[in-house]
């Protein structure tokens, strides 16, 4: 079974990017999410097995809706961060809340890929 996969950018054309490499790949884009509100509705309503999380969001930053998925809701998603901010702070402080990976933009599909495929592997 195709492992299902929840978007969380607020940009709609990297939420397509992602989605079109992914669904090729043979995941199961499940749910896209525009802002921090819905990803966390989505995330806890879907229960994906991956989420791609961009770390700035209009409302929330990603790392704030990390440590609400993982600590209060204690959600099993798999999660990777994705930001145009490569700060090795953001990028720890991403990995200590629980992320499984980083990825800084810009990134090309197969990094993408490459990524999910080891996280979900």
């Amino acid at each position: 079974m195709a492992k299902k996969v929840l978007i969380v950018d607020d940009s709609l054309y990297m939420r397509t990017m992602i989605k079109d490499a992914l669904s090729e790949a043979g995941y199961e884009v499940v749910g896209q999410a525009a802002n921090g509100e819905s990803a966390i509705d989505m995330a806890l309503e879907l229960q994906p097995d991956l989420i791609t999380l961009d770390n700035i969001l209009p409302d929330m930053i990603g790392t704030d809706i990390l440590r609400i998925l993982k600590t209060e809701e204690e959600i099993e998603s798999r999660v990777i961060m994705i930001s145009a901010v490569g700060q090795q702070s953001v990028v720890n402080e991403g990995l200590n809340l629980g992320a499984s990976d980083y990825i800084v933009k810009p990134f090309t599909t197969e990094q993408l890929v490459e990524a999910v495929n080891r996280i979900m592997a």
